[in-house]
């Protein structure tokens, strides 16, 4: 097995690692926004493709167009997290948010580029950045309402 794929398995294994500190309550809690992110970045990802918007150069999956090793492993945790730490202060939320997709479009895709894993081509780093703000706005009110209608409780996030 050469590196590339020994780095793409890293990187859907190894932040479930710190899953189990999430808890089981707040696992459950924010189970839906981080399910929903992830079926967003999947449509993304098909989307892009067929766009030619930018090239995942080491998909786990060869056969398919999606890096699930990113989507479901770091992307997927990674929101578990920032709910669980930020969420019930929507400023907090952002923040952290905008940060850390700033660093995932520009720095790591970089680096990604640099090692011969992802590319992108016919999409800036910076509109990227963007999609992914936007998303994480609405997830946040996803996440919103379904305290509310779903868990009945009076979350003050705004």
């Amino acid at each position: 097995m050469n590196y590339k794929k020994v780095a793409s398995l890293c990187m859907l294994i190894l932040p479930w690692v710190s899953v189990p500190l999430l808890g089981k309550k707040s696992f459950v809690r924010y189970l839906p926004p981080a399910t929903f992110a992830s079926l967003s970045m999947i449509i993304l990802s098909l989307i892009a493709n067929r766009n030619n918007w930018w090239k995942n150069r080491n998909p786990l999956f060869p056969k398919t167009p999606i890096d699930f090793t990113y989507i479901l492993g770091a992307h997927f945790v990674t929101t578990l997290w920032v709910f669980t730490l930020t969420f019930g202060s929507f400023p907090l939320y952002l923040i952290t948010n905008i940060i850390l997709d700033c660093i995932n479009a520009f720095p790591f895709a970089g680096l990604w580029k640099r090692l011969g894993f992802f590319k992108f081509k016919r999409m800036s780093p910076s509109i990227y950045w963007l999609i992914t703000v936007l998303l994480a706005i609405f997830l946040y009110f996803y996440q919103h309402t379904l305290e509310k209608v779903v868990f009945n409780t009076n979350s003050s996030g705004y």
